[in-house]
């Protein structure tokens, strides 16, 4: 498996010589920011990106997120000139040598956690998702920001698209997904480009919001109804597992072969449907990260693998969930359970 980090860019407190420094690191995970979501991205921006990461030693291995725009998502007529856009994207991407794009369909907003520095018993604080407090909150009043969240809309955009999502099903929304790769797929086949959906965040319904990829049924689901190499998924263990009704194992049997990256992250159940992160740690967390990681193996799994949400430690202060520290010691962790595996 390929140990890599997450990064965003230039403006990230995390630097690069520090992330080169993370034993048996050596690629980063990365996308572009500064262009509006639905754009076309210019090969000689994915070059410059691509560049500053080799000179450091490491290697661009994993782009997340090329964004689908909410038109997309909608299912609606204007659809297809963002789809073309998406095709001009990947095609960009590949003639810069990436193989690898991470994606998500989730309505409007992306991960949602109810506090960015809930304490843990052991003086850190990390990501928490409280349900009741979810049930709370208005999304249109602007209280709760979070990042990775497009916060580009104006409230009276928002509001429209939140009321125009109160009319599409979970299972139109998945339609709307179909009818996307289907579109894209054939270039990613053309390019050599792997899909990785993400899975939703949490994986059940928010605000009112339908969700697409929430466990196995539905993973089935898509990697049946566009059956090709190219579309995959991306297993993140920290939001299929934040639902412990999900099989995470079941999941990866369904998905072998079709996985083609890898978050690992735990997560420990605080309640029904309410969870907090915690470190990768089986004797933190509710996942059984070794079992995964085993399971992972066992089925050919070699792909890039990224520390997922770490917590924020010794003092350490940043982006939540994206600090140096913590996920250091989490792709040290993994790599300790990868070498044990590797070494039978």
């Amino acid at each position: 498996m390929e140990m890599s980090f997450r990064w965003y860019g230039n403006e990230d407190p995390v630097k690069l010589e520090q992330i080169k420094q993370i034993p048996g690191m050596v690629g980063i995970v990365s996308a572009i920011y500064d262009i509006p979501v639905g754009e076309v991205w210019p090969h000689e921006k994915i070059i410059e990106l691509k560049q500053t990461i080799k000179n450091h030693g490491l290697t661009l291995n994993v782009i997340e997120s090329v964004p689908v725009h909410e038109e997309v998502k909608m299912g609606l007529d204007s659809r297809d000139k963002w789809i073309e856009n998406y095709k001009t994207t990947l095609r960009n991407l590949s003639k810069a040598g990436i193989k690898t794009v991470c994606y998500n369909f989730m309505p409007v907003f992306d991960w949602t956690r109810t506090q960015l520095d809930a304490p843990l018993p052991d003086g850190s604080n990390s990501l928490l998702y409280d349900e009741a407090m979810v049930q709370n909150i208005d999304p249109l009043s602007g209280e709760l920001e979070l990042p990775g969240w497009d916060l580009s809309y104006q409230t009276d955009d928002l509001r429209k698209i939140m009321e125009q999502y109160q009319t599409i099903s979970n299972e139109q929304l998945m339609e709307n997904l179909i009818y996307f790769l289907k579109e894209v797929v054939p270039v990613a086949e053309e390019e050599n480009i792997l899909l990785a959906i993400h899975p939703d965040d949490p994986p059940w319904p928010i605000f009112g919001l339908p969700r697409v990829i929430t466990g196995k049924e539905n993973v089935q689901y898509l990697l049946e109804t566009v059956d090709s190499p190219n579309n995959g998924i991306t297993f993140c263990s920290g939001s299929y597992g934040a639902n412990p009704e999900n099989n995470l194992e079941e999941i990866i049997e369904i998905a072998k072969n079709r996985i083609h990256f890898v978050h690992a992250r735990n997560v420990k159940w605080i309640g029904k449907l309410s969870f907090q992160e915690t470190s990768h740690s089986i004797k933190d967390g509710s996942l059984d990260m070794v079992g995964i990681i085993r399971k992972l193996h066992e089925v050919g799994f070699t792909g890039p693998i990224r520390p997922d949400h770490g917590r924020m430690i010794w003092g350490e202060e940043g982006r939540p969930g994206y600090g140096l520290y913590d996920r250091a010691l989490g792709a040290t962790y993994l790599n300790g359970i990868i070498d044990t595996l590797n070494n039978k």
